[in-house]
C-alpha cells in the first residue's frame, strides 16, 4: 500500500492534476541561448509549468546546465571570441573555472543550428550555469510552483564522458535535497541506469523515460537481445509495449518523442497509471493535434507558442513571473 500511495504522489508532483504541463525545453531555445540564465528567465517570464534542461558534471563535482556532454562548436566560443574547433572537450574533463572560459551567447552563423532557430536572440557574454544558479533564478523570481525537469546527459556507450549511473545520480540528488525541492523536481533520462539509481535511492523524486528510435540515436533497440540504454529491461519482454516495459521498470512517466507517438499508445499509458510526456514539439499543428489527443505534458523550444495554444483551448495556464538573469 505505501508504494502505491507514493506512485499516486510522485504523479500529482509531476504535475497533471492541473492540467497540460507546459515544458520550456533547455529554458526557451528557440527564442535565447539554450540552457542559459537568460532562457530559464524567458520561459518563467512567459509563464511555464516546467522548466526542462540537462546536466553534466565537471571534473571537480559542479553539476552544470548542459545539453551535450562535450562542448558544442555551434554554440561555444573560446575566451579570445573565436568558436571552438573540436567536438571532442568533454564537460567531465574541465573545471568549473575553466568553463566559465566558454561563452555559449549565440549561435555559430550560417551553421544548421542556425537555420533551424533563426529568432534565437543572441546574448554575448552568457555562460554555462550551475543548476544551483537555475534554482536561485527561480527562488529570485518568487516562483514556488514551476517545476524542474531534469535530464542526466550520459551516455552506456561513451562513459569517460560522465560519472558512472549511480554518482552521477547520487550527486544530483545531493543537490536536489540540499535545496529542498523533491517535491518539484523529476529526473529524465535515455540511460535508465540513472532512472533506476534514483528510483533506489531517492523514491520521493518522480522519473520520466525517454524513448526514441531514431537514426540519430535509438536507445529502445526493439530489434536486438538487449539496448545498453534501458537497464536491463527489453520491449520484446513486454509484448514489444513501450508503456509497458516503462511500467515494469518503475516509472510513472513516459516521454516518447512526439513523432512516435500514437494514439493507441496513449490510450495504453493512461490505462497503466502512466503520464505521456512528450518532447520536443514547435509546430503549432503537432502541438494542437497533441493537446487535443489529451497528452498529460508538452515539451517545446517554443514556450510562446504552447502557451498561446493551450489559451486557445481554455486550459489552465501556469503563472507568468517575470525575472531578470
Amino acid at each position: 500500500m505505501r508504494r502505491v500511495l507514493l506512485a499516486a504522489a510522485l504523479l500529482m508532483a509531476a504535475g497533471s492534476a492541473a492540467g497540460l504541463d507546459l515544458q520550456g525545453h533547455r529554458g526557451a531555445r528557440g527564442l535565447l541561448p539554450e540552457n542559459t540564465l537568460p532562457a530559464f528567465a524567458g520561459a518563467l517570464s512567459l509563464g511555464v509549468s516546467t522548466l526542462e534542461l540537462d546536466t553534466a558534471v565537471t571534473r571537480d563535482g559542479v553539476i552544470v546546465v548542459s545539453h551535450d556532454s562535450t562542448l558544442n562548436p555551434d554554440i561555444t566560443r573560446n575566451p579570445d571570441g573565436t568558436w571552438i574547433a573540436r567536438r571532442d572537450i568533454a564537460i567531465h574533463a574541465l573545471t568549473w573555472k575553466e568553463l566559465q572560459a566558454h561563452d555559449v551567447g549565440r549561435i555559430r552563423p550560417l551553421s544548421l543550428y542556425a537555420q533551424r532557430f533563426p529568432e534565437q536572440q543572441p546574448l554575448d557574454g552568457t555562460r554555462i550555469p550551475r543548476l544551483a544558479d537555475v534554482f536561485a533564478l527561480v527562488r529570485r523570481a518568487g516562483n514556488e510552483t514551476v517545476r524542474f525537469n531534469i535530464e542526466t546527459k550520459i551516455s552506456p556507450e561513451q562513459p569517460r564522458l560522465a560519472p558512472s549511473p549511480e554518482a552521477f545520480a547520487r550527486a544530483l540528488i545531493e543537490e536536489i535535497r540540499r535545496e529542498r525541492l523533491e517535491s518539484r523536481v523529476t529526473i529524465q533520462s535515455f540511460d535508465w541506469r540513472t532512472l533506476q539509481a534514483v528510483q533506489k535511492v531517492a523514491p520521493e523524486i518522480a522519473t520520466a523515460y525517454l524513448t526514441v528510435q531514431q537514426s540519430w540515436l535509438d536507445n529502445v533497440r526493439a530489434g536486438q537481445a538487449a539496448s545498453p540504454w534501458t537497464a536491463g529491461f527489453h520491449v520484446g519482454n513486454h509484448g514489444g509495449s513501450l508503456p509497458r516495459m516503462v511500467k515494469a521498470a518503475g516509472g510513472a512517466i513516459w516521454s516518447p518523442h512526439f513523432a512516435e507517438l500514437t494514439r493507441g499508445q496513449l490510450r495504453e499509458a493512461h490505462r497503466l497509471g502512466l503520464k505521456v510526456l512528450v518532447w520536443t514539439v514547435n509546430d503549432p499543428s503537432d502541438i494542437a493535434r497533441l493537446i487535443d489527443w489529451g497528452v498529460d505534458g508538452i515539451i517545446s523550444d517554443y514556450p510562446d507558442r504552447l502557451r498561446r495554444l493551450a489559451a486557445d483551448r481554455g486550459l489552465a495556464l501556469p503563472p507568468a513571473t517575470a525575472v531578470t538573469p
